[in-house]
């Protein structure tokens, strides 16, 4: 688990981009600026609680003694000395039976010896209650039996362990076997589930829109701004006004026609009057809406809803949110869009909820072929490639390598800007421009249209996390493959063939291996804690911290592990450790630390820090402050750690804009009125850093 802050001197170069300290040891500066008082903190992340063992998670509570306990016990029985009552503690802890009943009682090895620990001190430094210094005195000349002690340790152990007394209804709050019956107005209604399973350009997910444009009313849950986004473009250029609702942004049906679509090749930039015309106005919501998949709404009734990417329901972090959008969606027909390998486990959640599914499969509709040698030089790199890497170092020295052989090159990684990766994959799609070769992450797999005519893998190596929450490498998943290799011969562009290969010659018969299988099925769909539910356990459990909540959460769960797995916490554990120390309401802390930052990034993470403490002593956070907080006007980037602090400033942006749109949501006072200020320029979004936040309509 994450421990604390350790208050240190910090040096000048932490409110830079550049870590104090060795990464390895990942420790993070968060201070304030050189002219200010220099002082920050260092976030060590340390070892992990061992969760087989529930004793690791708790920390026992001083118990005070009775003021009006003095002396009384002494005046009946005498005094008692230290060596005898010594003596008596260390034979009552060393009985077997004690073990036994301590056990029975909810406290296993480690709480015992915590707990006796704390029994012994309180005996041996403060006067005791009358009873239990009778039963003491007794014991000693002889007229009891140690074993009595007991009763009086239990009392003892309950007030230094508070869960205790209420393990059972902590149990029943963290009982999540039945998640289907957490939405019982998704249940009184008979939903038609309809799973469009393919592969990547099957044209799914087209049938399931053409459905939704033709509904009265209708919601699209993806997994990627992007592809909320292009869907909102879709429906209004169809003329199906269509909403569209992200983390960082609300933007309305009447908006789209002074905002260019993305496949104009224009920024998607809204006219500055026309956003001043609606800005404090009502605008009743339209009957569709495009959205976040973590964004959806349960409230409203629909007639259809897509839920896209449903094998995502599976993913370690966010799978929750495509449990909690087929369990809790209020709409008459449901259209679920992706791989095959989600349908057995669509169908037996399915089954938990009495409903049907109809399975419509798809084939690819363009070739795709796996080609017999690698490319092994970037000098035989062609038009319409995309070389695929998955680290960032791989994507500056790669695209380096080709340019200097007077190529120019599209790059998209995953921490650009999504207007940037639009930008760049406008000017790769082009056929008027010069640029014909890509480079990117596997960030291509989702949400970008691009006319790639061959696929090359430069390694089949990436960075992955385990069910533990931990990073390790390993060869990409089958699924990853296919959704990456099958962007290549796109249906409808230039190339109406797809070409997939590797960089390395000995990378070529393990791609040919996974590309020849079907993709992983998926076994379990993920849950989450809900702000309730840690509302309830602070209720019982009122001296422990968000983050030791959690961890106690995660382990008192109880899951169908059948067709169920708890999503990774370690995210949100770590922004409550590090916002511990800041006064806030339980729920201002919960939203705070669902906050979508990249916690890798000491900027963000110091940014987010004084955003904390901000809010906490009721100061706004409005534009004249977050220019300040991140040195606005920002220098154009000359090197590639200015490249990477203005993705932080980017980051530490958007931060603001989810902010902002979560205080709409809340429609508090409290939340509300920190964020209220005026609009961010348009300007920034126009230079891909930032967007507007405006009224939202969704309150």
């Amino acid at each position: 688990m994450y421990k604390g802050f350790t208050r240190i001197l910090s040096l000048h170069c932490a409110d830079k981009v550049q870590p104090c300290v060795p990464p390895i040891l990942r420790k993070y500066i968060l201070c304030t600026r050189k002219g200010g008082h220099n002082i920050g903190y260092i976030f060590v992340r340390t070892k992990k609680h061992d969760k087989s063992v529930p004793a690791a998670l708790f920390v026992p509570v001083p118990v005070k003694p009775n003021p009006d306990d003095i002396n009384i016990g002494a005046e009946f029985t005498g005094r008692l000395k230290k060596q005898d009552l010594l003596k008596i503690l260390n034979k009552f802890y060393q009985k077997p039976e004690v073990r036994e009943l301590a056990s029975s009682n909810g406290l296993d090895d480690q709480l015992l010896h915590q707990a006796f620990l704390s029994f012994r001190r309180h005996c041996l430094e403060h006067d005791l209650p009358p009873d239990l210094h009778i039963v003491i005195s007794d014991i000693i000349q002889g007229a009891g039996h140690v074993d009595d002690l007991f009763p009086y340790f239990l009392r003892h152990s309950r007030q230094a362990f508070p869960h205790l007394d209420c393990l059972d209804d902590l149990k029943k709050i963290s009982d999540l076997r039945t998640p289907a019956n957490w939405y019982p107005e998704a249940r009184t209604i008979n939903r038609k589930i309809v799973f469009h399973a393919g592969p990547t350009n099957s044209g799914k997910t087209y049938h399931a829109l053409e459905r939704f444009l033709s509904a009265k009313s209708g919601v699209y849950c993806g997994p990627l701004k992007l592809l909320a986004t292009e869907i909102y473009h879709k429906s209004n250029k169809r003329g199906t006004p269509c909403d569209l609702i992200t983390g960082e942004e609300r933007r309305h049906a009447s908006m789209y026609s002074s905002v260019a679509s993305p496949e104009d090749g224009k920024q998607d930039t809204p006219d500055e009057d026309h956003m001043l015309e609606h800005h404090a106005s009502e605008l009743t919501a339209s009957n569709h809406v495009a959205c976040t998949v973590e964004m959806t709404s349960l409230n409203n009734k629909y007639e259809v809803a897509i839920i896209d990417e449903i094998q995502m329901i599976g993913d370690r972090g966010r799978g929750w949110a495509w449990t909690r959008a087929i369990l809790g969606l209020q709409a008459d027909e449901i259209h679920l869009c992706g791989e095959t390998g989600a349908i057995n486990l669509i169908e037996e959640i399915c089954n938990t909820t009495g409903e049907e599914i109809e399975v419509r499969t798809y084939k690819r509709l363009t070739e795709l072929k796996v080609e017999d040698t690698p490319l092994g030089s970037l000098d035989n790199v062609k038009p319409g490639d995309c070389i695929v890497c998955f680290n960032k170092n791989d994507i500056y020295s790669v695209s380096r390598a080709i340019e200097q052989r007077g190529q120019e090159v599209a790059v998209i990684y995953g921490s650009l800007p999504p207007g940037t990766k639009l930008a760049q994959a406008n000017k790769f799609n082009d056929p008027n421009s010069s640029c014909k070769v890509m480079v990117a992450t596997d960030a291509i797999g989702l949400g970008i249209n691009l006319s790639i005519r061959r696929i090359i893998f430069y390694s089949l190596i990436k960075p992955v996390v385990n069910e533990d929450g931990d990073k390790e490498m390993d060869v990409i998943s089958i699924s990853q493959a296919l959704q990456i290799a099958g962007r290549a011969g796109r249906y409808g562009s230039a190339w109406e063939t797809g070409y997939v290969t590797t960089y390395k010659p000995e990378d070529l018969a393990t791609l040919k291996q996974l590309l020849a299988n079907s993709p992983d099925p998926v076994t379990q769909a993920g849950l989450h804690p809900t702000a309730e539910q840690m509302e309830l356990y602070a209720y019982h459990l009122p001296h422990a911290s968000l983050s030791s909540l959690m961890d106690i959460f995660v382990h008192l769960c109880t899951v169908d592990t059948t067709l169920y797995f708890m999503c990774n916490t370690e995210g949100f554990k770590f922004l409550a450790e590090m916002i511990q120390h800041v006064p806030l309401p339980l729920r201002a802390r919960y939203v705070f630390c669902c906050a979508p930052i990249n916690n890798k990034l000491p900027f963000v993470c110091a940014t987010f820090l004084k955003m904390v403490r901000q809010y906490s002593r009721n100061e706004p956070i409005n534009k004249h402050w977050i220019c300040s907080a991140v040195e606005w006007p920002m220098p154009h980037p000359k090197t590639i750690m200015d490249l990477v602090h203005l993705e932080s400033v980017f980051d530490v942006l958007e931060l603001y804009l989810w902010l902002r749109c979560v205080s709409c949501s809340y429609n508090n006072n409290r939340w509300s009125g920190r964020y209220r200020t005026p609009r961010l320029s348009w300007t920034w979004y126009t230079w891909s850093l930032c967007s507007t936040c405006w009224s939202c309509t969704y309150g």
